[in-house]
């Protein structure tokens, strides 16, 4: 929060270190972005978006959609949400909405209700299990001609 002596501190190590809160009792409506870590403890109806970690403390509660590089969830969401590295849900947690994430922890006690997407690197198409329609298509378009059943020969024994 305080810079000693440094009056020419870069601001990207401010932000990669910044910690910011949003504490119980406060509500806001609308967007959030972030470069840096976010804690919530209070009420969002809207959008948030992190690059850093995102923390919602046992009373927060959320309404909307959240997009983060990890999270840890304590409080509720009533929406979306998205993360490209971990996610943990706590014992404490309460989801009702669709997950997408890297990857996933769930505590014993979370409750969640919706669907759940899981994917190492979304953006990574090569490391993507292709879809069925699509081996369908290139199996198709690669077959010139249909295949033909070979004859069965059979051995003739010199009785």
């Amino acid at each position: 929060m305080f810079i000693k002596n440094n009056k020419n501190a870069g601001e990207a190590g401010e932000i990669d270190n910044s910690h910011n809160i949003l504490s119980n009792g406060t509500t806001l409506e609308g967007s959030i972005t972030t470069a840096g870590n976010l804690r919530i403890d209070g009420k969002i109806i809207g959008s948030i978006t992190s690059k850093g970690k995102l923390i919602l403390g046992p009373n927060a509660f959320v309404q909307g959609t959240i997009m983060a590089e990890n999270a840890a969830i304590e409080g509720s969401l009533e929406g979306t949400i998205n993360v490209s590295g971990l996610l943990t849900l706590k014992r404490t947690a309460t989801i009702q909405g669709d997950i997408s994430t890297g990857k996933l922890i769930f505590e014993e006690g979370a409750q969640f209700n919706g669907k759940c997407k899981m994917d190492t690197n979304p953006l990574d198409k090569s490391k993507r299990r292709p879809d069925v329609s699509e081996v369908i298509k290139h199996a198709t378009l690669s077959e010139k001609k249909p295949i033909q059943p070979k004859p069965i020969l059979q051995h003739e024994t010199g009785t």
